[in-house]
């Protein structure tokens, strides 16, 4: 496996290198245009953007990619936290692969962490496709015409990818030290990611009607995993 090494960042650089510097913007420009989407443009961002469930009518094979640059517009918090997390973690990592292993890397994690949520979906929605011209009640006494039902579930953020750079940074920096608020306890990047891809597992399984998608965050990590290994391999065999 090949590194870059970069010299001394200067100007802008030394912010952020050129890729992560192009997320960062991408992500806030569009999270300000899903705020002011519907009623400036009269197009709504994050239903037209946003991941939907693929047997769904408002699913487009796009989304599987736009999705990931996308943001809850519940508040701000969804956003700042992925992108402190790619600015601190993806500016590393780029700076090691160099630009094109590193936006290769984030995009192939992101993918995989929606093709994660989309098999999830799948075995809690496929059934309703047979019924997708019927009413189905889904609890509370509501009912909804199952075709309607499909298209409710919607995902959005950078986090499978952010996980993927987790992951990346657990694998090639493994003595590094972490340290998160509000926890003031250093632990090595090698055992945060393991303890990481355990919790995320555990709420996965327990975290019933949650809205943080546990299982792509994982896909996002195990995605990185595979693409890393099939790196080294490929690099050992020259």
């Amino acid at each position: 496996m090949q590194y870059h090494y970069a010299p001394e960042p200067t100007g802008l650089d030394r912010f952020a290198p050129r890729v992560t510097r192009i997320l960062l913007f991408l992500n806030v420009v569009l999270w300000l245009l899903q705020q002011i989407g519907p009623a400036r443009i009269g197009i709504n961002i994050t239903d037209l953007l946003g991941m939907h469930y693929w047997e769904a009518d408002k699913f487009a094979p796009y989304q599987l990619l736009s999705y990931m640059f996308l943001h809850s517009t519940q508040g701000i918090g969804h956003l700042l936290n992925n992108m402190f997390m790619l600015w601190i973690i993806g500016s590393n990592i780029e700076r090691y692969w160099g630009e094109q292993r590193y936006i290769l890397y984030y995009l192939a994690t992101g993918l995989t962490a929606a093709l994660t949520q989309q098999a999830v979906w799948y075995l809690d929605l496929h059934q309703v496709v047979a019924y997708s011209d019927q009413m189905v009640q889904v609890g509370n006494g509501l009912v909804v015409l199952g075709r309607e039902l499909l298209n409710l579930p919607l995902t959005v953020g950078a986090s499978g990818a952010i996980f993927g750079l987790l992951l990346a940074t657990g694998v090639m920096f493994p003595e590094e030290v972490f340290v998160f608020f509000p926890i003031p306890v250093p632990i090595k990047a090698k055992y945060f990611v393991v303890g990481l891809g355990l919790y995320e597992l555990f709420m996965g399984v327990h975290s019933t009607g949650s809205q943080i998608a546990h299982f792509a965050h994982l896909g996002g990590m195990i995605g990185g995993g595979i693409l890393i290994y099939l790196w080294r391999r490929r690099h050992r065999a020259y």
